[in-house]
């Protein structure tokens, strides 16, 4: 699903991400740890078309970031730290607005806010919604995009316990759908139990790759 080759971004003079290359398979839950400012929502920004990548190359199912942007825009959606909701709009009306916008029906979308857990406030300003409560109708706004891949940043960041087992449950429906998942995370043992394959950055540098349940042996190494 995900190939990179030496793919590299920068800030200024600094390379936020630094000639990283690896090959994420498709139909797998994959865990992006590293401490804070070590590439993780950079990279996930490349594959979101987000940011175009400085050197080298990132292709998704096929398609290059940059050459195939609209393509690579069709199959992908991104759950970024900003939720970019509609403040005025209700927690529906946002969701229709997504629907109309990628050709989707409108009737999935009071069973979505049920699974997400706001069917009671379906009907209220996003406005006078908490960050919890942002980020489950930014989970809404996902599932009702039906991603082949989908990219996490902090999924868990801003929930309560249910929340995160939200999460979990999300991530286990993407996977049964055949979508492949990437997720920056800071909740490392919990990751681990969810994700197939870890990948570590540290200053924009891959510096380890393999099952998510081994990565926690190293774990306090790497983790700020």
């Amino acid at each position: 699903m995900i190939e990179l080759r030496e793919t590299g971004r920068r800030y200024g003079p600094r390379w936020a991400l630094a000639g990283v290359t690896a090959t994420l398979p498709a139909g797998t839950v994959v865990m992006l740890a590293g401490k804070n400012g070590a590439g993780k929502s950079t990279l996930l920004r490349i594959l979101a078309t987000a940011v175009q990548p400085h050197r080298g190359t990132a292709t998704v199912d096929g398609f290059d970031v940059v050459r195939d942007r609209e393509d690579v825009r069709r199959i992908t959606a991104l759950l970024a730290h900003q939720t970019y909701l509609y403040e005025s709009l209700s927690a529906r009306e946002n969701l229709a607005v997504v629907a109309d916008h990628l050709r989707k029906s409108r009737t999935r979308i009071e069973a979505i806010l049920e699974r997400v857990g706001l069917g009671s406030r379906a009907h209220d300003a996003v406005a006078t919604f908490s960050a919890g409560m942002r980020k489950r109708l930014s989970f809404a706004r996902l599932l009702l995009q039906e991603p082949r891949l989908a990219l996490l940043d902090e999924p868990y960041g801003a929930l309560d316990p249910p929340g995160f087992d939200l999460v979990d449950d999300v991530i286990a429906n993407l996977r049964r759908g055949g979508a492949t998942v990437v997720m920056a995370t800071h909740q490392w043992e919990r990751a681990a139990r969810v994700c197939d394959l870890a990948v570590v950055l540290d200053e924009g540098r891959l510096i380890w790759q393999g099952a998510a349940a081994d990565s926690l042996a190293f774990e306090p190494r790497w983790v700020a």
